[in-house]
This record gives C-alpha cells, sequence and structure tokens, in this order.
C-alpha cells in the first residue's frame, strides 16, 4: 500500500543522473554535490540503473519517494520528466530512419523543400541534421539520421526521447540489414512507428511484398489487422506525403505531447562544429522551457552565453519553444553530441557546473553507466578513507606522469584515497584555479611557471598552488598534506598514584590535599583522574606540589607533601581518594 503522499517514480532500465534530479525535485548541481560527498562520481548524463538510483535514495536519506521498475515491453512512448499541471502541447520529433538510399533525406528534401541531397557525400547523410515544418498550422519537427548508431545516442543522451520513429523503406528493394537495425532500436527505445513505403514510382515496386517482409520483423500493417500505420509514397514526386504529415499529427494527438515552459530551458546537443569568425556552432533541440538569446547554458563539460540563435533555415530566432531545433553560437568550447544543456542563472554558476562535470568526467568513463555494485564500492571507499584531491601541471607529459605515478606509491595504509582531479601539460592556468576552488584540492606544478595573475587570483580564492623542481620535495610536500587529513592520535602515558591522606581547602576551581605517592611521581601539568570508592569520578590538573611546605619539582614514590589541583569541573575531594596521575598528548598520525 503506497501512502497517499508517497512520490513513484517508474525506471525504465535506466535513468540519467538530470532525469533523477528533476524526478526528486532537486537541481542537479545539488544532487551530484551530495553524490560527491558520498564518494560518487557521476555526471549529468551519465545513466544509473535502478538499483542504484535506489541505493542514492537511502543514501541521502529521502523521504516519501518510492521508485518502481517499469515494464519496458508494455512502455509507451512517453515524456521522461513528470509535467506540471502548466505544462503546455508541443510538435512532435519524428526521427526518419532507413536503410541507405531508400529516400530519407530526398523525403525531407521535398516536405521541407530544400535541395541538400546532391551536397551529401555520395547521397548519403553525413551528419544528423533537424527541421520543423508547418503543416496544417502545427509545426513538426524531423531529425534526419546518419543511422541507428545516432538515434541511440538520442535515445540514450536525450532528456526527451523521440516521439516517434518514421522508417522509410523503399518498395523497389524491400527490408535490407538497416531497416532491421532501426526497427530495433525504435522498438526497444518504445517509440511508435509510422513506415513509410517510398519510391512506389519506381519499375519493380511492390507494397505488398514490403508489407510482408516488414510483418516478420514484428510490424504488422493495419490493413492485416495490426497497429502499424504503412503509408506508400514517393518523396520524389510528392505522392502521399500529406497523408503521412496527417498520420504523424493523429499520432501526436494520441499521445497528448506535452512539455513545461515555465522552468529553465533544457534540451539536447544534436550537432557542433568549428567556423572561422563565428568559433562554436552548435546545433540544439530545446525539449522544456524557452531558450533566449542572452541565456547562459552548460552542455557537459563546456558553458557559454547564447550569442546568436537562427532556426534551421538561417533565420534569427530570439526565442526557441520546446520540440525547437535552433543553431546557436557563443560556447566556450564544442560540447559533445549528445550532452543535455540547461539553462543556469549566471556566468559564475555556468562556469562551476561546467568544470565539475569535466572534473567527474576525469575522474570516471562519461560514456559508462554507473551499476549498483559500482556505486557500493565507491561508497564503501568514502566511509573509510580520506580523499587527497591534486592537479598536477609539469613541464612534459612524461614529468606529469611520473609525479601522478609516484603519488600513488605513497602507502597510506587505505586511510587516504588520492583522487587526481586534472593533470596537464604547461603553466598552471586560470581554469585549474577554477577547478581547484572550494574542492580542497591543491595544484602542483612541476617545472613549470605560476603566471603572477594567478597566483593571485589562486591567493584570493584560497587555492593552494605548489611549485616544484626536484620531484622528491614535491612528493614529500604531498606526504604531509596527507598526514594533515589522517586524525589525530591522543597519547596517555601512566606517571604515578597518590592516596589523599588530608583536604585542606575546597573551592569551585581548585582543591589544596595532602597525601602520600604510592608509586611513580608527581609533577606540575600533570592531569589526573581522581577514583572514589573504585570509581572515576573526575579529572584534574596538577598546578603545584610541595613538600615540607617548599614548592618542589615533584613527589616521588614513598614521599608525603602537599598538591594544588585545579578542576575541570566541581568534585568533592575525600579522604581516602586516589588519584592515578598521566600525561596526555595529541599527535598528528605520520604515514
Amino acid at each position: 500500500m503506497v501512502d497517499a503522499d508517497t512520490k513513484v517514480i517508474q525506471i525504465a532500465g535506466s535513468i540519467t543522473v538530470d532525469e533523477l534530479a528533476k524526478a526528486l525535485g532537486l537541481s542537479v548541481t545539488s544532487l551530484i554535490g551530495e553524490l560527491f560527498k558520498e564518494g560518487i562520481v557521476a555526471t549529468i548524463n551519465q545513466r544509473l540503473d535502478f538499483d542504484t538510483a535506489s541505493i542514492i535514495l537511502d543514501e541521502l536519506n529521502i523521504k516519501n519517494v518510492r521508485l518502481e521498475k517499469k515494464n519496458t515491453a508494455t512502455q509507451t512512448s512517453e515524456h521522461r520528466h513528470e509535467l506540471s499541471d502548466k505544462a503546455v502541447g508541443r510538435p512532435p520529433v519524428v526521427a526518419v530512419m532507413g536503410h541507405v538510399d531508400h529516400g530519407k533525406t530526398t523525403l525531407l528534401d521535398t516536405l521541407l523543400k530544400k535541395k541538400t541531397v546532391e551536397a551529401e557525400a555520395g547521397g548519403i547523410t553525413q551528419h544528423i541534421s533537424a527541421y520543423q515544418l508547418d503543416y496544417e498550422g502545427r509545426k513538426i519537427t524531423f531529425l534526419d539520421t546518419p543511422g541507428h548508431e545516432a538515434f541511440a545516442a538520442i535515445r540514450q543522451h536525450g532528456a526527451m526521447l523521440t516521439d516517434i520513429v518514421v522508417i522509410v523503406v523503399a518498395a523497389d528493394d524491400g527490408v535490407k540489414p538497416q531497416t532491421i537495425e532501426a526497427i530495433k532500436f525504435a522498438q526497444s527505445a518504445n517509440a511508435k512507428i509510422i513506415v513509410a513505403i517510398n519510391k512506389i514510382d519506381r519499375e519493380g515496386a511492390d507494397v505488398p511484398r514490403t508489407m510482408a517482409d516488414l510483418s516478420q520483423h514484428g510490424l504488422q500493417p493495419e490493413e492485416w489487422g495490426g497497429d502499424i500505420t504503412m503509408v506508400p509514397i514517393s518523396a520524389k514526386r510528392g505522392d502521399n506525403l500529406d497523408k503521412l504529415l496527417d498520420m504523424v499529427l493523429l499520432t501526436s494527438d494520441i499521445e497528448e505531447l506535452k512539455a513545461d515552459i515555465d522552468i529553465p530551458s533544457e534540451g539536447l546537443v544534436i550537432e557542433s562544429h568549428m567556423e572561422i569568425g563565428k568559433g562554436s556552432v552548435v546545433n540544439l533541440l530545446v525539449t522544456g522551457g524557452e531558450l533566449k538569446t542572452g541565456e547562459f547554458i552548460v552542455a557537459g563539460t563546456t558553458y557559454g552565453k547564447v550569442r546568436t540563435m537562427l532556426d534551421f533555415r538561417g533565420r534569427p530566432k530570439g526565442k526557441a519553444t520546446p520540440s525547437t531545433p535552433v543553431t546557436v553560437t557563443g560556447f566556450k568550447d564544442l560540447p559533445n553530441f549528445g550532452d543535455s544543456f540547461v539553462e543556469v542563472a549566471d556566468e559564475k554558476t555556468a562556469r562551476k557546473m561546467a568544470l565539475l562535470n569535466a572534473q567527474v568526467a576525469q575522474n570516471a568513463n562519461a560514456s559508462a553507466n554507473v551499476t549498483s555494485n559500482d556505486l557500493l564500492r565507491m561508497m564503501n571507499v568514502a566511509d573509510n578513507s580520506k580523499v587527497f584531491n591534486v592537479i598536477i601541471k609539469g613541464d612534459v607529459l612524461g614529468s606529469v606522469t611520473s609525479v601522478v605515478d609516484s603519488l600513488k606509491m605513497i602507502d597510506t595504509g587505505g586511510e587516504i584515497t588520492l583522487n587526481i582531479v586534472a593533470t596537464g601539460v604547461g603553466d598552471v592556468t586560470e581554469n585549474d584555479v577554477y577547478m581547484a576552488e572550494g574542492g580542497e584540492t591543491v595544484i602542483y606544478g612541476f617545472n613549470v611557471n605560476v603566471p603572477t595573475n594567478i597566483a593571485k587570483m589562486a591567493a584570493r580564492d584560497n587555492v593552494k598552488i605548489k611549485n616544484y623542481r626536484v620531484i622528491y620535495e614535491l612528493l614529500d610536500d604531498a606526504k604531509s598534506e596527507m598526514e594533515e587529513l589522517l586524525p589525530s592520535e591522543i597519547i596517555e602515558e601512566d606517571k604515578g598514584e597518590m592516596k589523599v591522606l588530608g583536604v585542606f581547602r575546597t573551592e569551585r576551581t581548585s582543591i589544596i590535599a595532602g597525601g602520600e605517592v604510592l608509586k611513580g611521581e608527581v609533577k606540575p601539568k600533570m592531569l589526573a583522574r581522581v577514583v572514589h570508592n573504585k570509581e572515576v569520578i573526575g579529572e584534574v590538573e596538577v598546578e603545584s606540589v610541595q613538600k615540607e611546605k617548599m614548592a618542589v619539582d615533584s613527589l616521588i614514590a614513598g614521599e608525603t607533601g602537599g598538591i594544588a589541583l585545579k578542576l575541570v569541573k566541581r568534585l568533592t575531594l575525600e579522604i581516602g581518594d586516589r588519584l592515578k596521575f598521566f600525561t596526555r598528548e595529541v599527535k598528528k598520525r605520520k604515514l
């Protein structure tokens, strides 16, 4: 029985850190930060399996949230994020797939009245392209993929799943290996499938045979009692393209596709390249919120301010709503295909978020899924050791490798985990300081320079930069830094024992008494435990020692004398009590 206030998050296979954060109502940076505290390194796009997500919920002690495994065999194509009640309708995102030379790009060219086939090498799409069509007063977004690999990456990394897949099959060529692969990927992604049987104008075209071939691969035509719409078309002449678009919109209406717009903009990187005079040119697909020029966005390990934004035809666009493809400039570096992007408040936040992702990518293979076994192993390390974060800069790659290998050889007994945040060849840079800021990270330079402005910046931000010319000095310093992370040792040594023979004065913070030293010795500054009827009732400090009314340095076994005691807390000392003297020293542990 699920409590009415319990939020249920369904996971089909796996979920990205970004998606989990949104489902939990946390910011991505907050969730990644919490994961770091648990010793878990993860990027915004990293995928977590069901067991891993469950462990994270337990570790973060998040209440009123329950995870459920979703049956992928019956899962429909639905929005991954939980939508608010303010969500509005959005255009469908349609991926056009199929075998090489079956007419995918020709179909889009005819629909959009573009002419791109001749520009492609051999008439084959070389990269993913995104377009948006106006039809019957509504918009449809198309993705022309170069093959199933790109489609799979979009499905794996995207913040929003592609809604509909149009599989193009040539009526004169039938089902081919890439057609089969496209079908499998569409089915595994639980997208709605529409088949466009193309080239019906060609000699040898056989629509019934093509439908029969498709049925052998799990696509049963509606005409034969199945649930797959198949539309015979001629992409070149334009036959039945209106019917194909009608089917796309009908499927979209059945799915009730929606997105939130009153949220920070987010989406997916679908292309990126460098252009002289423009810098990074990046194609984005907006999946939520409204992307505007002037906003700061983060994608993977890079960030930028949207300087210009164009639609797919190259026309200026001031705002992009969900399911809209746009081309933007302003990124500091090229983001990777498949990276999710998200809008942030300002440049400082963008920079820190990108650097955090870069740091995580340095420590983990960002493309690999995190399993529950990996997670438990990382958490076990975090529970039992301290982490020493370092950035290594060297004059040449060989120096960097030597320093890193030598640092790894320092024996810490498993109590210190060495975390190489980043390495690089060349002088210490502003990025190094940004990466180290706030992370208790030491920057070690070996035979490099630290420019004056970088040194001042590091001093301002409390970042340690330590530059060495001799590797052994660097290693000694690193060892000392590691030792600072070890817990201090408290060393106590028994010194003697006295029997109280008289109590002369008792005040709130001190006692003057006399007694006989039974063993050892007693000196000023020693500590003593007061034992009454075999029970320790308090702890005191020896202020002074007297013998025959004269101050002395010590009393030894067999001697009697007076003693002034400083009280830590108020207590009553009685004749017959025992004072057990000892010294206490706090020492830093050594490796």
